[in-house]
């Protein structure tokens, strides 16, 4: 196993210090290579062509890891994104071809900002949080229960929902404190439902068109898709979107007694790794990992119990890992290219995210 040692029971103090050290000291590291890559706009990303989201990922990346929003680089980055605000209160690159997905970032990171303490922001991420729920399929706009879309979000404009864009805006709102009750968690619900291979009551397929190993697919709109593939009995489910779906059930106010949640608890459990993204190999190697860790904490799990019974401290597994990986110059980046995993300005803010999430004292924010 890369990187991973088995608990039988959770490690002792002199473990987590250990731990804890090489943490801090790869934050230390990748944290001085993202004001290396900061270009003269703002901007954290060596592929220009890709928008802003890299840099959102960066900026959130670097507070996560302690930076102030008044530090020069953050705020440089901070008044970058604020330049991509538009009219209809969303924040995304010009020709908003993926409006949603940067905006539902950009409010999350503009939200983060505000806690730690940058002032007026809160007329941004008011519209901006306007915006995100405007371009949900709902009622609102004509679409009723019976539509496969209804609930979800796409990446831009009327774009086809998938799991991945509507977790990023359940995760944007529960951020901003929305909970459970709220009208826009209730429809992603049934979104992100239909995308377990799972009959549930939302379903609208036949047996015959999907498998029940409790795991989740990229979208259930129009025929569905996986970039997983698919098995007997339907589309092939696979770990990053897996744990997308976990925590969007979560999110949406279900428990483990809920059998969506136990059929996806299960799917983990028969698929724990941190070698590959299961279903997938090498692609999205990063994106898992950073999903991994965020639906872990929700779940307020340091153990997690594997199909042979093997305990995992996965804040450690995680930790030694990510060591072995990060470059000399303080960067990760992922051999497959697959969603620009090549660039290190997306990787090293998506690593300094995990390990955030790898605090042994870490908690919900």
């Amino acid at each position: 196993m890369i990187g991973g040692s088995l608990f039988a029971a959770e490690p002792d103090a002199t473990q987590k210090n250990k731990w804890e050290d090489q943490r801090k000291e790869m934050i230390a590291k990748g944290v001085e290579y993202l004001r290396f890559l900061q270009g003269e706009n703002g901007g954290f990303s060596s592929t220009p062509r890709a928008g802003i989201g890299i840099s959102i990922i960066a900026l959130i990346g670097l507070m996560e890891s302690g930076i102030s929003p008044d530090d020069p680089a953050v705020a440089k980055g901070i008044d970058y994104l604020l330049k991509n605000v538009h009219e209809d209160g969303g924040i995304y690159s010009p020709g908003g071809r993926i409006a949603i997905y940067e905006s539902c970032l950009a409010v999350s990171c503009l939200n983060l900002a505000r806690k730690l303490g940058r002032k007026n922001l809160d007329e941004y991420i008011k519209k901006g949080e306007a915006y995100i729920r405007s371009q949900q399929y709902g009622e609102e706009n004509g679409t009723d229960q019976e539509n496969v879309y209804y609930g979800g979000l796409g990446y831009g404009g009327k774009s086809r929902p998938d799991l991945s864009n509507t977790q990023f805006f359940m995760e944007t709102l529960h951020e901003l404190g929305a909970g459970p009750d709220d009208e826009a968690i209730k429809r992603a619900l049934v979104f992100v439902s239909r995308c377990q291979n799972l009959k549930t009551e939302a379903d609208l397929s036949s047996p015959e068109e999907k498998n029940t190993d409790g795991g989740f697919i990229y979208t259930c709109a129009g025929e569905g898709e996986s970039p997983a593939g698919r098995v007997e009995g339907g589309l092939r489910s696979y770990g990053s979107i897996t744990y997308a779906g976990l925590k969007s059930l979560i999110y949406a106010g279900l428990d483990e007694k809920d059998p969506r949640v136990k059929a996806a608890s299960g799917w983990i459990r028969d698929h724990y790794t941190l070698t590959e993204n299961p279903g997938l190999g090498k692609r999205g190697l990063y994106y898992y990992y950073h999903t991994m860790s965020k639906t872990l904490n929700v779940l307020k799990k340091n153990l997690f119990t594997d199909k042979d019974g093997n305990d995992h401290y996965w804040k450690g597994e995680l930790i030694d890992l990510l060591k072995t990986a990060q470059n000399k110059d303080g960067s990760w980046v992922n051999d497959n290219r697959m969603w620009m995993e090549n660039d290190p300005g997306l990787i090293t803010g998506y690593v300094l995210i995990v390990l955030a999430y790898c605090a042994e004292d870490r908690s919900e924010k």
